[in-house]
């Protein structure tokens, strides 16, 4: 049996750390349909995969620095100082451009496939 003492705690982090952002690895793709690349070459593919590349790379960087801000905050908030734990974000936003970026290079992945573009991407 749980008692009243020690379950509020542990209720408390759950709760907490539930209003964190997700780390960037923990983000599913969107879908994106790869019939919006259908009409590009190989060539156009490669481009637009580095800049895909490129733009998901600083929204990774962005995503995973808030999950670690979060997670700093609700560190903080839950063994110092309680209201640390208003500086929480959660995710949002830059969550969910995390995942359109993911679901784009998905996309241009099926298509470099369909193609035998060759193209190779690198995490």
């Amino acid at each position: 049996m749980f008692k009243p003492a020690t379950l509020a705690p542990a209720l408390a982090a759950a709760l907490i750390l539930a209003g964190c952002a997700e780390k960037s690895a923990d983000i599913a793709p969107s879908y994106v349909s790869s019939s919006r690349y259908d009409t590009m070459n190989c060539r156009q593919l490669g481009a637009e995969a580095q800049t895909v590349s490129d733009r998901a790379r600083s929204a990774i960087q962005a995503q995973d620095k808030k999950a670690n801000n979060d997670a700093a905050a609700a560190t903080v908030g839950m063994i110092l100082f309680w209201p640390a734990l208003f500086m929480i974000k959660g995710d949002g936003s830059q969550a969910a451009e995390v995942a359109r970026l993911k679901g784009e290079r998905e996309a241009i992945e099926a298509a470099n496939r369909a193609r035998n573009c060759g193209i190779v991407f690198k995490e």
